[in-house]
């Protein structure tokens, strides 16, 4: 079942490590950005230092941005304007960006008037292009400018992060996105905010980014100028977006993503929008609102999809939406499939996402979603839950899923699974499921980061893509020495032989990838009645109408099988129940078909327990040395 694909490896970890070893490393820029936080110390709760500090990171990236084309753009705008044309085309064309500032002041500027320096700063905000506009009264930076004036501290703020050097040459795109990021996450511990829920960690998206463009050689071949469309209904501040970017760009410089995205928190809007503006994308495609309740791209379908949406967080504010579009469009709208408990609304996101596909003819789509490990089991047949997999299993769009190790985000330390979804498999993946065990595939942060104490290294990217792509039964040879101590690990493809056990060690073989047939997820849950008895022990029988003359059900000893798809019903019937219960029968009409996805169970090795005489001869040794400890102690 192994097949050719092209392998993206990332440069690997160490010295040349581009977020380690950039110019100016983000933790120490962010935690020079949180000394700002000493001045706010007083007259502002910790838990809204936030409220500040990300509103002028922001504007002292923008002011960065634009300084070296400041002098054009300003003369071009007092030229046009006196000819009475639109300057807006022309001052985008001289800024050389997709927003610009017209006013003649910027932050250092700004701090030769201490006296003025409130009314200033309004200038200068309003001197920016509309689209960057929307991005500080998201923030209600308004608010807070008035808060710092009256406290006598708008010009010290001002004056500290006028000194930061935010300039791209100095900070580029990736970092400040890091920079961000660091920020939120002290905020969100500050104010016991859930950090997870604005995003995700960065190895994780280039691990879903290589899985989603591996298959795809036309879009990864330098020199084809294609364009395709990116989409993340969760984008938070367009982590997944700016990765998915720069990814391609790196493969394939002539490549280009168009980038789509919906964000339901304001600040977090504000910061991807800010970051939209900086990469040059058209920022109009970037909304802000809940995605469930109010798609704002509703009549558009993209190549390529990524999400990471909140873990089991309820639904309960668009129940009445959501409930509404399930039952006046069924099928027509996003979530004709069924509904999941209100309580965890992360597989409403997958249906969101599926509904956004292309159709195959036009190309198809594939998707990127990280869901936690409900969405692979909860509720039985019939159930919303199983309804959904139902859909996605039976209509072949699940590729694989990749189950990652715990403690990999910043809010929760809970196994999470990246699904792969598509309606453009190749033919060898037509009506199988690949899942992958990737839960050892990784290494210890030197510093944890809330819950997150384990990241990917590139070579575990790598090597999980690298799986994904040989779509082969993959085993995970570990090589323990004498002491019990690992000295190798070696992936085998089906059929490979593991290496020699060193003398006195040995070699423990795991299964980590394994392919099945979508219906060997789905079973029928039977209904197993048995017959009321009088009080003579005779079946009590009908006297009317349909059950006339047949035997009664009774509910105190009803049960219930599910038999696997695969299997005939009466054939297992026959084997698993009539043996124990001859008398009993299956209700058809209550028969339900259902999906589950038993992860774990696919990669369960049983290991027999030590032997009696091993343990037996262990406790002596220890029993020994405790004697001999004792004895020494009363010398």
């Amino acid at each position: 079942m192994s097949r050719g694909y092209i392998l993206i490896r990332f440069a690997p970890l160490g010295a040349g490590s581009h977020e380690q070893h950039a110019q100016m490393n983000h933790q120490a820029l962010s935690s020079f950005i949180w000394s700002v936080a000493d001045l706010l110390r007083g007259d502002y709760k910790q838990s809204e230092y936030g409220r500040v500090i990300l509103p002028f990171t922001v504007l002292r990236r923008l002011d960065c941005v634009l300084e070296a084309t400041k002098a054009e753009v300003l003369a071009e705008f007092v030229d046009k304007t006196a000819k009475n044309l639109n300057p807006d085309p022309f001052l985008l064309r001289k800024a050389g960006q997709s927003f610009y500032n017209t006013s003649p002041l910027d932050l250092v500027k700004l701090l030769g008037d201490q006296d003025h320096i409130r009314e200033n700063l309004y200038e200068y905000i309003q001197g920016f292009s509309p689209a960057a506009r929307d991005i500080f009264e998201r923030f209600e930076f308004h608010t807070q400018v008035e808060r710092l004036a009256k406290a006598g501290l708008l010009y010290l703020v001002t004056e500290k992060f006028a000194n930061i050097d935010l300039h791209p040459e100095k900070v580029d795109n990736t970092q400040m996105g890091l920079v961000f990021e660091e920020l939120i996450r002290k905020f969100a511990e500050i104010s016991n905010e859930t950090a997870g829920e604005h995003f995700t960690p960065r190895e994780v998206i280039r691990l879903m980014v290589s899985l989603l463009f591996i298959e795809d050689d036309d879009v990864l071949t330098a020199g084809n100028a294609v364009v395709r469309t990116l989409y993340d209904p969760t984008a938070g501040t367009g982590g997944m977006l700016s990765v998915a970017d720069d990814y391609l760009r790196e493969h394939n410089p002539k490549a280009r993503l168009t980038l789509f995205g919906q964000e339901l928190n304001d600040e977090s809007y504000a910061i991807c929008k800010a970051d939209m503006l900086i990469k040059g994308q058209d920022v109009g495609n970037i909304l802000v609102g809940n995605t469930l309740s109010d798609d704002g791209h509703s009549s558009r379908k993209f190549d390529y999809m990524l999400s990471n949406p909140p873990f089991g967080v309820e639904w309960k504010k668009v129940e009445k939406e959501v409930r509404k579009e399930h039952a006046e469009k069924g099928f027509d709208g996003r979530f004709g499939p069924g509904l999941p408990r209100v309580s965890d609304g992360s597989m409403l996101f997958l249906l969101h996402l599926v509904s956004k596909m292309r159709p195959a003819v036009d190309g198809g789509s594939r998707i990127g979603i990280v869901l936690n490990g409900s969405p692979l089991f909860t509720g039985g047949a019939g159930s919303g839950e199983s309804e959904i997999r139902r859909y996605v299993l039976e209509n072949d769009l699940v590729e694989a899923i990749i189950g990652l190790p715990t403690d990999m985000f910043y809010n929760t330390g809970i196994s999470t699974y990246i699904w792969i979804l598509s309606n453009k498999k190749p033919d060898d993946r037509k009506g199988w499921v690949q899942l992958i065990d990737a839960s050892g595939f990784w290494q210890k942060m030197r510093k944890s980061l809330g819950s997150k104490r384990k990241e990917l290294s590139d070579q575990h990217i790598a090597d999980i893509t690298r799986m994904f792509g040989d779509f082969a039964e993959t085993e995970l040879a570990t090589v323990f020495d004498a002491d019990g101590k690992e000295v190798e690990r070696t992936l085998l493809l089906a059929g490979e032989q593991p290496p020699e056990a060193p003398e006195g060690g040995k070699v423990k073989v795991v299964p980590i990838s394994r392919v099945f047939r979508n219906e060997e997820f789905g079973y029928t849950t039977i209904t197993v009645e048995r017959p009321q008895r009088d009080e003579d022990g005779k079946v009590v029988v009908g006297t009317k109408g349909k059950q006339k003359g047949k035997p009664q059900p009774d509910s105190a000893l009803r049960d219930t099988e599910n038999v696997p798809l695969a299997e005939d019903i009466e054939v297992y019937f026959a084997r698993e129940v009539l043996p124990h219960a001859e008398d009993a029968w299956i209700d058809h009409d209550k028969s339900k078909v259902g999906y589950e996805i038993p992860f774990n169970r696919h990669f369960y090795v049983f290991e027999p327990p030590r032997s009696l005489h091993e343990i037996d001869e262990d406790l002596k040794t220890v029993a020994a040395n405790i004697t001999k400890m004792l004895e020494g102690l009363a010398e």
